[in-house]
């Protein structure tokens, strides 16, 4: 008697986001980095975070400068569009883009020398202006693509592999950007992926500048005995602000926390940044107590991680600039020429 094939065991359905994709659709090319940058670790988390917030990688601009951090967007959402741009200057590309199109969601990775010596110019104006940027700093505080010089992040006494000691002090770009006028600053390492993930998601919801300083050990150059951004001196020195976890505006609000001890921060999109003290007296909401714990930390040797500041209420560089919502390259040159009148009238104001 014949007898039914047994049906071959279907694979499961591969799992979704709440827009309806795939981690899949947020992967990019294979990375050229060392075995075990940092860097990679980064871009794993930034794939989790657009993922787990439902962002469409279309919508997404990746803008970078020179350097190894600035290869790392080629291995992450490669649907996206992206820009690599010269040495210290992806913030001029990052306005360009964003004064555009401020659709789009805006992602710049830096490293510290990209940053911190040849873009210190171009950051500082960024930082001051509020563009609706996420700004990461891949912060291993050497020269990776030139052999592991110091950069402008090392810290005084750091010693290099060739024994060499670090004798100048160190720009905290945190306390900085803080000054400077960013609305989200903050720190975390690599190496610590509940953090990071959460930082990051956070950032996506932000509309303003978020400036985020992620330790990020080279493995080649500067995780060795002596170095103050190696893996095991970062593990050593972590001081840790808060416990944070982060609600989505699309997902009911339910997290566990002890009462009276959480700071809740609202983001524009309505998701809710949930901030546990770890230090009592701590207010991520004041800018002069983060500088002074940045301070503090810096004086007792800390790499201090953590949401330092947060200011959702500051208008944006493109609210001032009162520019439309539409991208600027869809609009009809009924618009976007000016008549007659306004060009006899410009002409006559130069007379």
């Amino acid at each position: 008697m014949a007898t039914t094939p047994a049906a071959e065991p279907r694979s499961p359905e591969p799992k979704t986001n709440h827009i309806g994709l795939t981690v899949i659709d947020y992967k990019g090319g294979k990375t050229t980095l060392c075995a075990g940058c940092g860097h990679n670790a980064i871009s794993e988390r930034i794939i989790e975070a657009m993922y787990d917030m439902g962002v469409q990688p279309e919508r997404v601009a990746k803008l970078s400068g020179i350097g190894c951090s600035s290869k790392s967007p080629a291995y992450f959402m490669n649907r996206s569009h992206s820009f690599n741009s010269v040495h210290g200057r992806m913030p001029s590309v990052a306005t360009g883009a964003m004064l555009a199109n401020r659709n789009l969601i805006a992602l710049g990775v830096s490293g510290d020398g990209d940053t911190a010596s040849i873009g210190i110019g171009q950051f500082v104006h960024l930082m001051r202006r509020n563009l609706p940027l996420i700004y990461i700093i891949e912060d291993n505080g050497v020269y990776g693509l030139t052999k592991g010089q110091f950069s402008a992040t090392a810290d005084l006494g750091s010693k290099l592999k060739s024994g060499v000691i670090n004798d100048l002090p160190p720009i905290d770009t945190c306390g900085l950007a803080i000054e400077l006028g960013a609305t989200f600053v903050g720190r975390s390492f690599s190496g610590d992926k509940r953090q990071l993930s959460t930082m990051l998601k956070a950032a996506i919801a932000h509309h303003g500048t978020v400036m985020l300083d992620v330790v990020s050990p080279c493995v080649t150059f500067n995780d060795h005995e002596g170095s103050t951004k190696s893996y095991k001196y970062v593990k050593d020195h972590e001081e840790t602000l808060q416990e944070m976890s982060f609600v989505p505006h699309f997902e009911e609000i339910d997290v566990e926390y002890d009462p009276g001890t959480t700071v809740s921060v609202t983001m524009h999109d309505g998701s809710h940044l949930q901030l546990r003290k770890l230090e009592e007296d701590y207010n991520p909401t004041d800018r002069i107590a983060a500088m002074k714990r940045l301070s503090e930390a810096h004086d007792k040797g800390e790499v201090l991680t953590g949401v330092f500041y947060v200011n959702t209420k500051a208008p944006s560089f493109l609210d001032m600039l009162n520019m439309v919502d539409e991208p600027l390259a869809t609009l009809p040159e009924s618009v976007t020429r000016p008549g007659r009148e306004a060009l006899e009238a410009a002409m006559e104001e130069l007379r």
